[in-house]
């Protein structure tokens, strides 16, 4: 571990230091909008939606390899897939919930599916292991920017909406008798999910992303007794789990996202089991 804090006071290790103020950054968007997911118990359309991601990252780079268009950028198809299935699987919530389970898991296997086939048909070798199990070292300056700034959303529109959202988590049919459009909102609410899965892709990639999105708040339940300071927990959970889990990862050459994620779920069953037995 101290191998860990000599490399990041390195000023030539730039990446690391980066990487640490994105765990940093990344778990303010995390533990509020994972707190919404959790309460709201949507983790599974959470799951559909970063699955999907995948087909907009294949899709992005086969029009940006093969078909020579400069802005079709991964980010960009990876934040036009989200949104996209956030709205359609919010639809079906919302209006065909006899079919839910059925198209949500045909939404979350075709992503994966179309995503697979777009890289086969696309020239040139593409590391795949970065997308479905992430890589934190891999962070930008760009990415910074853009959690940056989803991170000012996030906070000012859950501020902002902080009630409505309440309401939507909680107890829809109240909430939509006092005159609030709840499928406005909780389709919105989707929509922050989606953006949010799109910046967790890059810290633990496709496959783990509901873990990181769902362990912290249900830490934070155990201690928590307001939906707000669930939310506060849970920034500092998910900054710890991803700062350790980084620091584990680097001293014992691990790949960073699977390490954050187990990690995260030992101290949750640790955690769970200390709780149940002094409930």
């Amino acid at each position: 571990m101290i191998e860990f804090f000599n490399a990041l006071a390195d000023p030539d290790n730039r990446f690391l230091q980066l990487s640490i103020i994105m765990g940093g950054l990344a778990s303010v968007s995390f533990g509020i909008i994972g707190t919404f997911v959790t309460t709201k118990r949507i983790g599974y359309l959470a799951g559909a939606i970063s699955h999907s991601v995948f087909g907009g990252i294949g899709l992005a780079l086969y029009l940006q390899v093969k078909v020579g268009l400069s802005w079709a950028d991964p980010l960009l198809g990876a934040v036009f897939a989200a949104v996209l299935s956030a709205l359609i699987v919010g639809f079906v919530s919302i209006y065909a919930k006899e079919r839910e389970d059925t198209i949500i898991g045909t939404l979350w296997a075709v992503g994966m599916a179309a995503g697979i086939l777009f890289i086969d048909r696309t020239p040139g070798y593409f590391n795949l292991a970065s997308y479905l199990f992430g890589d934190i070292l891999l962070i930008s300056t760009r990415d910074l920017i853009f959690v940056i700034c989803l991170d000012l959303v996030v906070v000012g529109v859950s501020i902002l909406f902080f009630n409505r959202f309440f309401g939507v988590c909680f107890d829809t049919e109240f909430t939509s008798l006092r005159g609030i459009n709840t499928s406005f909102f909780y389709l919105f609410l989707l929509v922050l999910t989606a953006l949010t899965v799109v910046l967790l892709v890059r810290i633990v990639g496709i496959v783990l992303v509901i873990a990181l999105l769902t362990i912290p708040p249900a830490i934070a339940s155990f201690y928590a007794k307001r939906l707000w300071q669930m939310m506060v927990y849970s920034v500092l959970f998910c900054a710890l789990f991803t700062w350790t889990g980084l620091a584990v990862s680097y001293s014992f050459s691990l790949s960073s996202g699977p390490t954050i994620i187990v990690l995260s779920g030992g101290v949750y069953l640790v955690l769970l089991v200390i709780h149940n037995q002094f409930k």
